[in-house]
């Protein structure tokens, strides 16, 4: 429990409350905890690259409509 920051700066990036089992061995979340807490760019059709919203630490993707829950993303 609790809040997963940025291992390079420390910006908190994630509650533990949106956190997800997911097939993949990366942690899986359905939301970020603020709205600048990541930055977000296109990469792909269905991804976004991720990276902190502070130094811009590479995060991973975000991948839409692919959350525990029709319609949401998953980090």
């Amino acid at each position: 429990p609790g809040i997963y920051v940025c291992a390079k700066c420390g910006h908190e990036l994630f509650s533990s409350r949106a956190k997800y089992e997911h097939s993949s061995p990366w942690p899986a979340f359905t939301e970020t905890l603020r709205g600048d807490s990541v930055a977000k760019r296109q990469e792909r059709p269905g991804a976004l690259k991720v990276t902190c919203g502070k130094c811009g630490n590479g995060l991973g993707h975000e991948f839409l409509n692919d959350g525990p829950k029709q319609g949401q993303s998953r980090f």
